[in-house]
C-alpha cells in the first residue's frame, strides 16, 4: 500500500512539474528589451549605492524576474510621478516603485500579484514630544511625497485630525523638510522610515502603522499582459526557491550592508572623493543641455526676433503670437506638455528626457531671445535706416551691413545672461527624470543624507560655473565694443 502510494505520489509531482514547466515557458517576451520605470530615491526599494549604482529590493526583484526568463529590461530612474506618467505616455512598459495596489490605480494600471505587504507611520524629529497619537496632529504640519498612499491617507483624514498638509516631489526633500523644522512631521511606508533611522536620521515614530494594502509591479492597462504574467510566475519562482527572501533580508534585515566598506562620507573630503564623478557627470550633462538648447535657441529667436521687425504684417503676427504663447508657459509645465502630454495624442513625437528637455529649453530661451534681438534692432537710432535706404540699400543689405552690427553691440550683455538663466532653469528638466547637477544632488542625498554637505557643494560649483560665464562676457563685451 505504501509503495502504491508513493509510486503515485511521485506521478503527481512529475505530473504537476511538467504542468508548471509547459506554464511557464508557455509565457514568451514580446520585445527583445523592455524599458521599466522606477524610483530614484526610495530607499530601500530603490536607491543609489556608494558606487553609483541602483540597488534595492525593486531593482534585485526585477533584475532576478527577468533573469529567470531570459528577457532583457532597461531600468530608467526619474522619480516616482515621473515613472508613473512615463508608463501612461507609452515611454516605459513597466513600473516597480512601492506602488500601492489602489482601486483607484486599476483604473489606468494592469497589477502584478503583490511583491510586498506595506504600512504607512507618521514620524517626527527625535526631540518632539508632541504627538503621543492621532489626536496630537491638530494644527501640526504634516509633509508627504506627491502620488503616495501616504498622501491619501492624510487627505482622506485631514478633517478629522486637523492638521495641515505640505506635498513634497521626492523622497529626499521630504526628509530634509523635518530636518530643517520646515515641517512637524512627515509620513512615509515603515520600511522607508526605518531604513532613514538606521542611517541615521534623527526621527522618532509614535504612532502604530497604518496598513496600507500592497505594493505591486504595473503596466498600463491593457498592455504588455505577458510582462505581468512572466513577474507572477517569476514572483512565485523567487519565493519559492528562497530567493524572494535573501533579496528582502539583504535591505531589511542589515540595512548598511551595501555601503559597509564605502569612504565615510560625513566629511567634505570623504563626500567628495565618493562622489566627485557623479557630481562630474550631472555638472557635464548640466552644461550640455545648457549649451546645446542655447545655441539652438539663438537661431531660432534670432529668426523670430527678425520676423518682429520685418515690413511685412504676417511675420510680425507670427513673432508675437510665438513669443507670447512660450513666455506665457512656465517652464516646467512646457517640459511636461512635451514630455508627457504630446506623445498621449502623437505618438510619433514621443521624445526621450534628454531630447524632450533640449526641446523645452530651446523654446523657452528663444522667446526671450526673440525679444532681446528685436529690442536690440529697435535701440539703433531709425536714422540709420532711413539714411541706408536713401542711399539706394535694399532693406536686407541694410539690416545685414548697418543695423545688425550696431544691434549685436547692444545685445551681447543681454545674451550671456540668459545663457546663465538658461543654465539654471536645466534643475527644472530634473522633473521629468534627467539626472543633471541637482538631481545628482539629490540621489546622493537619499543615500547618505548629508543634506547640507551635499547642497553646498553643488552650489559652489554653480557659483564656480556662472562666474566664470559672467568674467567672459564681460571680456566678449569689451572686444566686441
Amino acid at each position: 500500500m505504501k509503495k502504491w502510494l508513493a509510486t503515485l505520489g511521485i506521478f503527481v509531482s512529475l505530473f504537476a512539474f511538467g504542468r508548471t514547466a509547459h506554464a511557464y515557458e508557455e509565457i514568451k517576451p514580446l520585445k527583445d528589451e523592455y524599458v521599466i520605470a522606477s524610483d530614484s530615491s526610495y530607499a530601500p526599494f530603490v536607491f543609489q549605492d556608494a558606487s553609483g549604482n541602483y540597488v534595492g529590493i525593486d531593482v534585485d526583484l526585477m533584475h532576478a524576474v527577468a533573469n529567470l526568463y531570459g528577457f532583457n529590461i532597461r531600468m530608467v530612474h526619474p522619480g516616482f510621478q515621473a515613472a508613473i506618467d512615463q508608463v501612461q505616455a507609452g515611454q516605459a512598459d513597466g513600473m516597480i516603485a512601492g506602488m500601492s495596489i489602489t482601486e483607484a490605480r486599476k483604473e489606468v494600471f494592469d497589477f502584478s500579484d503583490p511583491y510586498f505587504q506595506s504600512g504607512i507611520q507618521i514620524a517626527v524629529r527625535a526631540d518632539d514630544e508632541r504627538v503621543q497619537n492621532k489626536t496630537d496632529l491638530k494644527d501640526l504640519n504634516i509633509g508627504v511625497k506627491n502620488g503616495t498612499t501616504s498622501q491619501a491617507w492624510l487627505q482622506d483624514n485631514q478633517d478629522t485630525y486637523g492638521y495641515r498638509i505640505t506635498t513634497f516631489e521626492d523622497g529626499s526633500a521630504l526628509y530634509d523638510a523635518l530636518v530643517a523644522g520646515h515641517v512637524d512631521g512627515i509620513m512615509d511606508d515603515s520600511p522607508v522610515l526605518d531604513y532613514a533611522i538606521n542611517q541615521g536620521r534623527q526621527f522618532r515614530i509614535p504612532l502604530a502603522p497604518i496598513p496600507a494594502g500592497e505594493y505591486g509591479f504595473a503596466v498600463k492597462r491593457g498592455q504588455n499582459p505577458e510582462l505581468i504574467a512572466m513577474f507572477n510566475s517569476g514572483l512565485a519562482t523567487l519565493k519559492e526557491n528562497g530567493q524572494y527572501q535573501e533579496i528582502l533580508d539583504k535591505y531589511l534585515a542589515n540595512p548598511n550592508a551595501e555601503d559597509a566598506q564605502t569612504v565615510d562620507e560625513t566629511t567634505y573630503s570623504g563626500l567628495i572623493s565618493n562622489n566627485w564623478s557623479r557630481l562630474l557627470n550631472g555638472l557635464w550633462k548640466t552644461v550640455a543641455m545648457a549649451l546645446l538648447s542655447f545655441a539652438l535657441a539663438m537661431i531660432v529667436g534670432t529668426l523670430i526676433g527678425l520676423f518682429s521687425v520685418s515690413p511685412f504684417k504676417a511675420m510680425r503676427i507670427f513673432s508675437t503670437f510665438y513669443v507670447d504663447i512660450i513666455r506665457g508657459l512656465p517652464l516646467m509645465v512646457l517640459t511636461y506638455f512635451l514630455f508627457f502630454g504630446l506623445p498621449q495624442v502623437l505618438p510619433a513625437l514621443s521624445l526621450n528626457d534628454f531630447a524632450a528637455g533640449i526641446l523645452a529649453l530651446t523654446l523657452n530661451a528663444s522667446a526671450y531671445i526673440a525679444e532681446i534681438v528685436r529690442g536690440g534692432i529697435n535701440a539703433v537710432d531709425t536714422g540709420q535706416m532711413e539714411a541706408a535706404r536713401s542711399l539706394g540699400l535694399g532693406y536686407k543689405r541694410t539690416m545685414q551691413k548697418i543695423i545688425l552690427p550696431q544691434a549685436i553691440k547692444i545685445m551681447v550683455p543681454s545674451f550671456v545672461n540668459q545663457f546663465v538663466i538658461s543654465l539654471k532653469d536645466t534643475t527644472i528638466i530634473s522633473v521629468i527624470g534627467v539626472i543633471e547637477l541637482l538631481q545628482t544632488g539629490r540621489i546622493i542625498v537619499a543615500r547618505n543624507f548629508q543634506s547640507f554637505r551635499v547642497y553646498l557643494i553643488i552650489g559652489i560649483m554653480y557659483l564656480v560655473v556662472i562666474t566664470a560665464l559672467t568674467k567672459l562676457s564681460k571680456v566678449l563685451e569689451k572686444r566686441v565694443k
